[in-house]
């Protein structure tokens, strides 16, 4: 049976850079950082005092605001950042598309601060109760349900949770759906907002955030830097319209780009580090391309999960070695626009997924920035667009992103022809 292809038609967005892709879009070409001290708790405990967070974000802007009140803040990005993709789409209040139409989210946590806030009330009263819409507000499933809710989907409404992954798994998940033929239309993408103080000190303890940059936090997130010493924690969500080629076409629809192909893999190696060698991680990238049917020199751009840790960056380079093979590799360009809005965990395979889309449209490769000195000696040694971006033909674009627990996804997104 030959396989359906798979259009993007809408894209939504609430992130650290603006709260719609524009202003989201405009933010990575400027190399601006959404990295600032955190507002959302008094860190003043933390070793680590800022993070990415989103901004100017009013849910009743987007929902009732009742509604709103029986939701975490990842379900109120993502039922946001859903509206967007929708209206973009020209899909919203189309009951008959909508009805068939699925929802696959990439959550990686879900609703932290609602479980902070819980165990906060439960240890320390001596009556044994906790707010009646603890449960519903913080499980990962919640921020597809909603939408759903809000929208009318109904067809398949599933939650992915491979940590970091989240995002890329999900959108795989919902491609092969489309493509497949079980669905003609699905919301996919992913949510993510764990920037509490339980969360944040949880990471710490694990020594994979930035530490030392107070003085100007928009410098802590430094991707193949040789000063880097961790990521910075974001939140957001963004939500891509996912559809059949010729369903699009009937309908008139705007098509942004192409999913052409995804891949997974899992290191089996360790639950918080990526093996060194690459070699699992690679796999990702590898069947990503055989599902596409593509070679690696039809690839101009890698958005690249570039956390700013020792450990990552120095792998991920391997990996791209490994898949591309060592001369495909330098030719490429490379770039973690996790520099600017941080590392949005769950959410963050979607961001950067969109990325793609936009860079491809645009012609335009994004800056990695606060690159100022690239740690060749570290292994980090191909072209990482460095501070400022740069303009060029983009055929095809990969996002590919690895989670706690070894999860590895990787997406190919290219140009409609």
């Amino acid at each position: 049976m030959e396989k359906r292809r798979v259009v993007i038609t809408g894209m939504g967005a609430i992130t650290p850079l603006g709260n719609s892709v524009e202003e989201f879009w405009s933010g990575i070409k400027a190399g601006k950082s959404g990295i600032a001290p955190i507002t959302h708790f008094d860190a003043t405990k933390n070793k680590v005092h800022y993070a990415a967070e989103v901004k100017n974000f009013n849910a009743g802007d987007y929902m009732d605001p009742k509604l709103a009140r029986n939701m975490a803040r990842f379900s109120q990005y993502a039922v946001a950042a859903a509206s967007q993709a929708l209206d973009d789409s020209g899909l919203k209040g189309n009951a008959e598309v909508l009805d068939e139409t699925g929802v696959i989210l990439g959550v990686g946590i879900g609703g932290f601060e609602v479980t902070e806030s819980g165990a906060k009330g439960y240890f320390n009263s001596d009556c044994v109760k906790t707010a009646p819409m603890t449960i519903p507000k913080l499980i990962p499933n919640e921020a597809g349900g909603n939408i759903a809710i809000a929208f009318g989907c109904h067809g398949p409404v599933e939650a992915v949770a491979t940590a970091c992954s989240s995002g890329t798994d999900a959108l795989g998940v919902a491609f092969d759906m489309v493509r497949s033929g079980r669905l003609d239309v699905c919301l996919s993408g992913g949510a993510e907002s764990t920037i509490t103080g339980y969360a944040i000190v949880s990471f710490e303890v694990l020594h994979a955030l930035s530490t030392g940059f107070d003085d100007d936090p928009t410098k802590a997130s430094r991707p193949f830097d040789k000063k880097r010493n961790g990521f910075v924690m974001g939140e957001g969500s963004c939500i891509l319209v996912l559809e059949e080629y010729e369903h699009a076409k009937a309908r008139g629809a705007k098509i942004y780009a192409e999913v052409a192909g995804y891949g997974a893999s899992c290191d089996g190696y360790h639950l918080t580090s990526p093996n060194p060698d690459g070699v699992c991680g690679s796999k990702c990238m590898s069947r990503a391309l055989k599902d596409a049917g593509m070679d690696p020199s039809e690839i101009q751009y890698y958005n690249a999960h570039g956390t700013s840790t020792h450990i990552n960056d120095p792998s991920e380079t391997n990996m791209i070695k490994i898949a591309f093979g060592e001369e495909n590799a330098k030719k490429l360009k490379i770039s973690s626009t996790k520099s600017m809005h941080g590392h949005c965990l769950g959410a963050t395979g979607a961001i950067e997924a969109m990325v793609c889309v936009k860079a491809i449209n645009d012609s335009f490769f994004p800056a990695t920035i606060n690159l100022d000195e690239q740690d060749v000696e570290g292994g980090c040694d191909l072209d990482y667009v460095p501070n400022k971006g740069v303009s060029g033909n983009i055929d095809a674009a990969m996002s590919a992103t690895f989670g706690f627990g070894g999860h590895n996804g990787a997406i190919i997104i290219k140009k409609v022809k």
